[in-house]
């Protein structure tokens, strides 16, 4: 399950885990206009772990998902610095 909310500076999704017995902590994806945040709290430590990806990164990153084993370079879209 996840949810969308659209905020006055960021689109945030909440990532709920609904699997089997070992279900792991929420994940929030706030995508800013400059960069995208990954957070999840750790139970050991009683901290929100914090990531920040940007725009590139996460561009780099979607388009990782579906390729095979290797190492790639990505061409930039237009507009892309």
């Amino acid at each position: 399950m996840f949810s969308v909310e659209h905020e006055f500076d960021a689109t945030v999704v909440t990532l709920v885990d609904e699997g089997e017995p070992h279900l792991q902590e929420d994940v929030i994806v706030s995508s800013f206009e400059e960069c995208v945040t990954v957070e999840q709290y750790d139970p050991r430590t009683d901290r929100v772990n914090k990531i920040t990806l940007s725009m590139t990164q996460m561009r780099d990153l979607a388009a990782a998902i579906s390729l095979p084993e290797g190492v790639y370079t990505r061409q930039p879209e237009d507009g892309e610095g």
